[in-house]
């Protein structure tokens, strides 16, 4: 069956389609176990529960990343004469959902497959991707059984790109940037990631206004900025770009974290991304850079200064301890004193920092907002204790933790909620 499609051909589990294929047309049958252990494996392996040969199905569709799928995502149905290839591939999809496990071991004379048709995993879990999309890509698997003629598969699957898209891409929020053997920048998915939201993070409502409307702008098709947060340690600049992400995600944002290492490969990742419909932010924690550190010189070309114009889908979101990224020190003034044009070197070393367009600062808190986020998340975690001795033990712990921050805060919180009697 595998041949007879057009666009939906080479899959992640090529291997477990064609063993299951073969079986259902009555050939194969040395490699029924073989099969078995696939889908049992798969299973297992996303948190499928329920007719697996349906959500292995249905997990193929959402994943296959080609023109129809492609097109689709975040956008929904498009017309043209993509829709009549991509209905002839339904129409074989359609016949393998109709395509009975209990009729298959009634054949090789088995009482195995049965079970996979309502199928209860050990822990539910998922290792591969998050609780949502595994409960979609259930819903869709159901949804697509359902189905009476192509032209329903295809608006059903369609409508599944719309809402969450296709590929890792569609699948994840999350990614980093790996290397394959032959040296290939590769763009990988963070299949965990912190469940942080805006609302989680106490203060700073400016900071977050700024930051909310700059995205807003960017996820709505609007011109936006790249952005830069500064200011003292924990004070949430990287708690802010996380709950970002997962405010904007179901509009179709994504995010790649890059490291100061990696950005020579910056060009490589967004020739992946440029013409997907998704929003990416690219992100980059704790920016800074030695005197001596060149790796600034690639940023500054991606982010304006290339031949290339950065594309509109891709906007950059950096933290960093300092306003000027690139270290500067006193001996510096000394050196300049030698340098024909010193201005030029000072110029270099601030431009970085000037080529984001939004710069939101997050100062460390007065006593006043300190002791409110203390009392903000003693209250959400339910810490049973009276303010004063709360705010007390707040004011002992951070001048021995760091310092008033959120962080410092937050680790108290923590440190209360680890004891066997924290009111006590």
């Amino acid at each position: 069956m595998k041949k007879e499609m057009i666009l939906y051909r080479n899959f992640e589990h090529q291997e477990l389609f064609d063993r299951m294929c073969r079986l259902l047309e009555g050939q194969g049958k040395e490699q029924v176990y073989a099969a078995l252990n696939g889908l049992v494996e798969m299973a297992n392996t996303h948190g499928f529960e329920g007719n697996v040969w349906h959500n292995f199905l249905a997990y193929i569709l959402a994943n296959h990343e080609n023109a129809f799928s492609t097109t689709c995502e975040i956008r929904g149905r498009v017309d043209g004469d993509i829709n009549t290839l991509a209905l002839h591939d339904f129409q074989i999809f359609q016949e393998l959902f109709a395509c009975d496990l209990e009729d298959l071991d009634r054949r090789l004379g088995l009482e195995l497959f049965g079970i996979l048709k309502h199928y209860r995993s050990a822990t539910g879990a998922s290792k591969v991707f998050n609780t949502r999309i595994r409960d979609r890509i259930e819903e869709l698997s159901l949804h697509l059984a359902a189905t009476r003629t192509p032209e329903e598969f295809l608006d059903c699957v369609a409508q599944f790109y719309k809402e969450f898209g296709v590929g890792k891409f569609g699948l994840h929020k999350a990614f980093k940037v790996e290397h394959t053997l032959d040296g290939q920048t590769q763009i990988v998915p963070i299949t965990k990631t912190e469940h942080i939201q805006l609302s989680d993070l106490v203060g700073y409502e400016i900071q977050k206004r700024q930051l909310v409307e700059n995205t807003e702008a960017f996820v709505s098709g609007r011109k936006a900025n790249n952005c830069l947060l500064f200011g003292d340690a924990g004070t949430g600049k990287s708690s802010s770009i996380k709950a970002i992400l997962n405010e904007y995600y179901g509009r179709g944002l994504r995010m790649i974290e890059i490291y100061k290492h990696q950005f020579q490969d910056l060009t490589a990742v967004i020739h992946q991304i440029k013409n997907r419909n998704y929003k990416f932010i690219i992100y980059m924690d704790d920016l800074s850079f030695e005197d001596f550190e060149i790796e600034y010189k690639y940023l500054k070309a991606v982010i304006e200064g290339g031949l290339e114009r950065r594309p509109e889908n891709v906007l950059i979101y950096a933290t960093s301890n300092r306003r000027h990224l690139i270290r500067e020190k006193f001996t510096d003034k000394r050196e300049a004193d030698d340098e024909l044009h010193s201005s030029d070197t000072v110029q270099e070393k601030l431009s970085l920092a000037y080529r984001f367009g939004v710069t939101i600062y997050y100062g460390k808190p007065e006593k006043k907002e300190f002791q409110n986020i203390v009392r903000t998340l003693a209250q959400r975690s339910q810490i049973d204790m009276e303010e004063a001795e709360l705010l007390q033990k707040a004011n002992a712990w951070e001048l021995r933790h760091g310092g008033m921050s959120g962080r410092t805060a937050a680790q108290f919180i923590t440190h209360l909620m680890g004891q066997d009697s924290p009111q006590e």
